[in-house]
């Protein structure tokens, strides 16, 4: 499965590629930052940050993409910014039916370190270990994107077998409600 994993943003947006195998065995394919100048306004900014999309869906061809969900900032400026940048990147996907995927940052942390709570630095080290990389990839925002990549890559099959196993219990309880509703009725007569 190919990943491209995107830590949006306005300033600076992280993409990261990266293939899962069997397993927990990832590997990268290619990582980047895409940089917005500040002085543009917001809405030509967005146009970057989509076209970017545009570029490394149709390079790099990824089967889901997985988005950082805007959890919670202080600042609700940056806030918007980011979650109107993972909002471009969506929408380029799924106009190419490709899956999208949002994973919290605690999520993203706790998968690649143990801890749900990990600082930058702590996510960029396990990355660079992960992915056996020679140097950390700079700066943190790539880093987080190949972080995402990951995290999607060693949940989903998780998370595939419990939507699964949801949709087969909502099924069983359908087929019982039908029963009794049978039964009630047969009774009634």
């Amino acid at each position: 499965m190919r990943v491209l994993g995107v830590d949006p943003g306005l300033t600076r947006c992280g993409w990261g590629v990266v293939d899962g195998g069997s397993g927990r065995a990832v590997a990268p394919v290619d990582v980047g930052v895409v940089r917005t100048p500040t002085d543009l306004d917001l809405a030509r900014r967005l146009v970057l940050v989509a076209d970017a999309a545009e570029q490394w869906l149709d390079e790099f061809h990824p089967d889901v993409v997985a988005v950082e969900r805007v959890f919670a900032q202080h600042n609700v400026r940056t806030a918007m910014g980011t979650a109107q940048a993972g909002g471009v990147v969506a929408l380029a996907a799924a106009r190419r039916n490709i899956p999208v995927a949002f994973h919290t940052p605690s999520e993203v942390k706790a998968a690649v370190t143990g801890n749900g709570s990990a600082d930058k630095p702590q996510v960029t080290a396990m990355i660079t270990r992960i992915l056996k990389l020679e140097r950390a990839p700079r700066p943190a925002d790539a880093a987080d994107a190949l972080a995402l990549a990951i995290c999607h890559c060693w949940r989903a099959p998780m998370l595939e077998r419990m939507a699964r196993a949801e949709a087969a219990a909502a099924e069983q309880k359908r087929r019982y409600q039908a029963r009794l509703a049978a039964t009630r009725k047969a009774g009634s007569r």
